[in-house]
């Protein structure tokens, strides 16, 4: 079977096109659109409709960031007069993210105004007065000295930890980081050990600096894995060639296994029903920060390919893509996020499962967020009522049938629930799953990432570096 690379046609990147200039705002200009899904009154559950066509972005079109061709060179100089800020590597995903347009309508990181819509509605108002939804703060922080060097000047520009100059920001707004408070409302905790607090929050600057980007070429990583890498237009042109009349997103950031599997052809099957005559699955790993113990995105993708290839997933319905964002682990705020940016890359519906974005808490030994409470925030949220939430099932592995299959809870005695834990704990010790679990591929390639990693000296497997 084809190689994961050869599973969709690329189409070149085109960075040329118009962008409208709106005063003091990021928001691009909006659209009425027609939607194909209606909240019955007093319900939270959507009605769904047959329709033809991609969704629309939010806010009516795309809003892509790269500076024209004829332009580069003119602006790459004009970034070297510049004061310059230096981007750690959350910041660079950060401007990868608002650059391909999956922040929609945002023009560049957030000022104070959509800050705090951000910070307190989750949403954004545009100029025509709807709502679009955004739930975390994508912002960049400055410390004092930066604060000072900046002086009197409208822009700045940004570079890379290698010095290269990667974007400019214009009409700049310097404001106060209000950390705890950014902290409390974005994770509902102030608890120490949240991963991207840690990572992006508790030593960052006490200033934060919005403005419009203008990003000098394309973000690469060169990784082996950019090609991997399509933007919400290229995920577009790849569904309208594939003559899709609907597409399902599934995020993900662990490995797949066939309980997943069962979810996605499961949705495709619903979906079939429902009238759609093609609907393609975007499966859709999230390849930002994470943790240090979550398995790194290149044995991730790894994975993936052999799910493909060993036949689990159909190619010919499957775009496989990685999703730039950094993780949060924020639970129901950060999941409306990974939501949103879905309906920008053309998905209308949105598989969610078992506290989706969640994650154990940092200090005491249960959840941190309420395991059903992500996809109730979901079919509820301002600004998604155009997009159909799918919430899970519940897959677990059936020794009567010797397979992955949803739970039936007539029989308990039947099923056997194999936890992440669990998975990465027979995977470190080359133990094998129950046969159906994983497909024998996917689950070498698990086996290999764990066996990659050099024992301590007391036995202890060290975690992973952060993807």
């Amino acid at each position: 079977m084809a190689s994961m690379a050869a599973l969709f046609i690329k189409t070149p990147y085109d960075p040329s096109h118009s962008i409208t200039k709106f005063p003091n705002t990021h928001l691009a200009p909006t659209f009425r659109v027609s939607v194909s899904v209606s909240v019955p009154p007093g319900r939270s559950k959507r009605r769904l409709r047959v329709s033809s066509g991609l969704i629309e972005p939010d806010g009516g079109k795309l809003v892509e960031l790269l500076v024209d061709e004829p332009l580069k060179d003119l602006k790459k100089g004009e970034a070297l007069s510049l004061p310059r800020i230096s981007l750690s590597s959350i910041d660079l995903q950060w401007v990868h993210v608002l650059s391909e347009g999956w922040a929609s309508p945002l023009r560049g990181f957030m000022r104070e105004s959509e800050f705090l819509q951000t910070l307190h509605f989750n949403t954004l108002r545009l100029e025509n007065g709807s709502l679009v939804n955004m739930s975390v703060p994508i912002v960049l922080a400055i410390d004092d000295s930066q604060k000072h060097r900046i002086g009197e000047s409208t822009k700045v520009a940004l570079f890379d930890s290698n010095n290269n100059p990667v974007a400019i920001l214009k009409d700049i707004e310097i404001y106060k980081h209000p950390k705890e408070e950014r902290i409390a409302r974005t994770w509902g905790t102030t608890a120490s050990g949240l991963p991207y607090v840690e990572e992006a929050i508790v030593n960052a600057g006490n200033w934060l600096i919005g403005g419009d980007l203008e990003v000098l070429e394309p973000i690469k990583y060169h990784d082996g894995l950019d090609r991997f890498r399509l933007s919400p237009t290229e995920l577009r042109e790849e569904f309208t060639r594939r003559n899709a009349d609907a597409v399902f997103a599934f995020q993900l950031r662990n490995p797949v296994h066939n309980g997943h599997a069962l979810l996605m052809t499961d949705t495709r099957r619903r979906l079939l029903d429902m009238g759609y005559k093609n609907p393609i699955l975007l499966l859709h790993p999230l390849g930002g920060y994470t943790k240090a113990d979550d398995v790194p995105l290149s044995w991730r993708m790894k994975q993936h390919e052999k799910v493909l290839e060993d036949g689990v997933l159909d190619p010919e319905t499957t775009v496989v893509s990685i999703f730039p964002s950094p993780m949060h682990y924020a639970g129901p705020t950060e999941v409306q996020w990974h939501a949103k940016a879905r309906i920008n890359a053309g998905a209308n519906f949105y598989i969610v499962g078992r506290d989706p974005a969640g994650m154990g808490h940092p200090t005491e030994k249960r959840d941190l967020y309420d395991a059903d409470h992500g996809k109730k925030v979901l079919s509820m949220a301002p600004g998604l009522e155009r997009l159909n939430i799918l919430p899970f099932k519940v897959a677990a592995y059936d020794k009567t049938q010797g397979k992955m299959a949803f739970f039936d809870p007539s029989r308990p005695q039947d099923f056997v629930f194999i936890s992440g834990t669990k998975m990465r704990a027979l995977a470190k010790n080359k133990e094998n799953p129950p046969d159906g679990f994983m497909c024998p591929g996917g689950w070498e390639v698990l086996v290999e990432y764990y066996d990659s990693l050099v024992p301590t000296i007391n036995g202890k497997v060290p975690v992973a570096v952060p993807a």
